[in-house]
């Protein structure tokens, strides 16, 4: 038996609430599940943050007796500081470029960041005299 921890949506229509679930992998994602750990709300509050809770030691539990998260789960645990960052953090969205700057393994920040050309607006818009063009 494959265990996912995953998410079960609840809430009505426009107003979505989640629990984290640890279920079998073959049970539809509002069925039967082994335990909850935990509840995301993705809607922010009044202080304009998104709520979490999550029961840290049952994470833990599941993810050493070899619980596989979702892609949705993973990213939250990686906010949580439970695992590292996914490794298609550094991409854009689906279908958009790809980001092929390098990522930190711990913190999933951008490395190197490019620098930007400032240009020389000194009024002569790129042009350079030559002296020959004096001489003449």
């Amino acid at each position: 038996m494959v265990v996912r921890i995953r998410l079960s949506r609840f809430g009505c229509k426009n107003k979505p609430f989640y629990r984290v679930m640890a279920a079998d992998s073959r049970s539809p994602r509002d069925g039967k599940h082994l335990e909850v750990l935990g509840y995301y709300n993705p809607l922010p509050g009044q202080d304009n943050e998104k709520r979490m809770g999550l029961n840290f030691e049952r994470v833990k539990y599941w993810l050493s007796v070899g619980a596989q998260p979702s892609e949705p789960v993973e990213r939250l645990l990686f906010r949580a500081g439970l695992l590292p960052p996914p490794p298609m953090l550094a991409m854009a969205r689906k279908g958009g470029p790809r980001d092929t700057r390098a990522v930190d393994a711990l913190t999933g920040r951008i490395l190197h960041q490019e620098k930007s050309v400032v240009a020389n607006n000194d009024g002569d818009d790129g042009k350079q005299e030559t002296p020959e063009a004096e001489n003449s």
